[in-house]
């Protein structure tokens, strides 16, 4: 890697944000289809490349945006992985601070449950998205492939800023799990890894004001040195 190819790259990592406002503006197939070629060159345990990837455009994303809306009013969560039973200390404050940022920026006042009941079932309207896509892993390869995933997303959203395209990971849609397996008809065996919302940003939406800190590299990184 060149010294110029290594600062695009830090500088793509560190322009990255989390989009929770887009506009009705589908982007054409062959962009899409560069962000999944550059995504499928991600790293797996064993090259198993587990994930699967279901994506969506015109009707079909008001389709799975109707599904996932009544999903929301009508189903009780049920994912196929645990959701946190809590934060504590430093993972409870980061929470708490991003949390904070979203409500201030888009006028949700402190202890307003309702609006915040509100803000929160944009999840499933996907931030007026014209594209999501829903990545899933086989049951059967185990906890580690949800690493491999991981690694998939980080690239796909890489790829993503890299073209101009804002996007947000979404593990609220993994809640309904098996309302996500009906409407795309998937096997019994892919387990619901999470959603991400895609498209280009809406500058003027006041969701897409602020921008949440990170930790130092000291704060997550143990040396073991001579």
């Amino acid at each position: 890697m060149s010294p110029s190819e290594a600062r695009t790259l830090a500088h793509l990592a560190s322009r990255r944000r989390s989009c929770r406002a887009f506009l009705d503006e589908p982007l054409p197939d062959a962009t899409i289809e560069r962000l999944f070629e550059t995504a499928r060159h991600t790293a797996s345990w064993c090259n198993t490349q587990p994930w699967r990837i279901v994506v969506t455009r015109g009707a079909g994303t008001e389709r799975f945006r109707a599904a996932m809306q009544a999903a929301a009013r009508t189903q009780p969560p049920a994912s196929d992985f645990p959701f946190p039973a809590g934060y504590r200390g430093v993972h409870l404050e980061r929470r708490r601070e991003a949390g904070l940022q979203l409500y201030d920026a888009v006028g949700v006042r402190r202890g307003d449950r309702d609006a915040s009941a509100v803000q929160a079932l944009r999840n499933f309207d996907f931030f007026g998205a014209p594209h999501v896509l829903v990545v899933t892993v086989p049951a059967e390869l185990g906890p580690y492939a949800l690493v491999d995933a991981g690694g998939w997303v980080a690239n796909f959203l890489l790829a993503a800023e890299a073209h101009g395209v804002a996007a947000i990971v979404q593990a609220a849609l993994a809640r309904h799990a098996a309302a996500i397996r009906a409407h795309f008809d998937l096997p019994a065996d892919q387990q619901v890894v999470c959603g991400i919302s895609f498209g280009h940003a809406d500058a003027d939406d006041p969701a897409n004001g602020y921008r949440t800190s990170r930790a130092p590299i000291d704060a997550t990184l143990q040396w073991s040195r001579d």
